[in-house]
């Protein structure tokens, strides 16, 4: 299956800033039907890890729950402080805040 090391480093590769979703990162890493086991791979990580995992939302711009209390607020407080907006459904933009990585 897939290294959660590949996952943690493409995931690395997000700048300030933007967001990729669960797929686009399956994809990115060649495996493009492996979403969930992106974001099972991301929800082990803990909140004080160097992976920038906040940075990761659903196809439709939407945190999705992590299974802590409290942790998709934190997502939601670490993404604003780099300049993510939400709108009032709790949507992030993909077309404003969707990261392009030059491959």
């Amino acid at each position: 299956m897939i290294s959660q090391k590949i996952i943690y480093d493409m995931a690395c590769k997000i700048p300030e800033g933007k967001v990729a979703t669960y797929g686009q990162l399956a994809k990115l890493i060649g495996y493009p039907n492996h979403s969930r086991y992106i974001g099972r791979a991301l929800s082990q990580l803990d909140n004080t890890s160097n992976v920038p995992w906040h940075r990761v939302v659903n196809t439709k711009g939407k945190i999705s729950p992590r299974g802590f209390d409290g942790c998709d607020d934190y997502q939601k407080i670490l993404l604003e402080e780099e300049g993510v907006v939400f709108n009032d459904k709790n949507c992030i933009s993909l077309n404003d805040f969707q990261w392009e990585p030059s491959i």
